[in-house]
């Protein structure tokens, strides 16, 4: 795709800049380059649908629309064997326990992709008293899939998006991932 093509390039230059800024030597830029590469095609999602939404994801893995020609065909149903869970539908507030054992249960570094209104926002039942007003303060979301349900099309993009994210990070060095989990438990208590 054309450079021009998405959405949200300031994001990913940002984080560019701030690899280039810490000074990165030659060996560990490449290092971490190839880690990266390895790292970002080939993500196996967790998945985590209750609504219509997961219907949607379901249709990712059919011939027209093909998720492994990305190399996200293992759709793992244990947390333990994914890189990232991607929460398709209505979390209603039982199950936001269920939803933080299952991220802390994803191997290190892990991500989550929130897809569709209700993943977002709440969708259409946010005003409802057992409906959860969003995931992200339940788990740290790293991208957000608008829809109701959101096309397959766009969920493909929200993968490529945590693709590109992961290509940039830092695999040596910079800032734990788990040092800003920490950080975001504490601020958001699911009590």
């Amino acid at each position: 795709m054309p450079y021009e093509a998405w959405k949200d390039n300031e994001a990913i230059e940002k984080l560019v800049k701030e690899l280039q800024d810490s000074g990165a030597n030659v060996l560990v830029g490449s290092l971490d380059k190839l880690i990266n590469w390895g790292r970002s095609n080939s993500l196996w999602p967790l998945t985590f649908a209750t609504s219509c939404c997961g219907i949607e994801f379901v249709s990712l893995g059919a011939a027209r629309f093909d998720m492994a020609r990305f190399g996200w065909e293992v759709a793992r149903a244990s947390p333990r064997q994914a890189d990232f869970i991607m929460v398709a539908g209505t979390i209603v507030n039982r199950m936001a326990p269920v939803l933080r054992r299952l991220y802390d249960q994803l191997a290190e570094p892990k991500y989550v992709i929130a897809c569709g209104s209700c993943a977002i926002s709440g969708g259409p039942f946010r005003k409802s008293y057992h409906v959860a007003r969003g995931i992200e303060d339940i788990v740290p979301v790293d991208v957000y899939v608008p829809g109701c349900p959101p096309r397959p099309e766009a969920m493909i993009y929200g993968i490529m998006q945590l693709s590109r994210k992961i290509k940039v990070e830092r695999f040596f060095g910079g800032r734990n991932r788990q040092e800003r989990q920490t950080e975001f438990f504490k601020d958001h208590p699911l009590d």
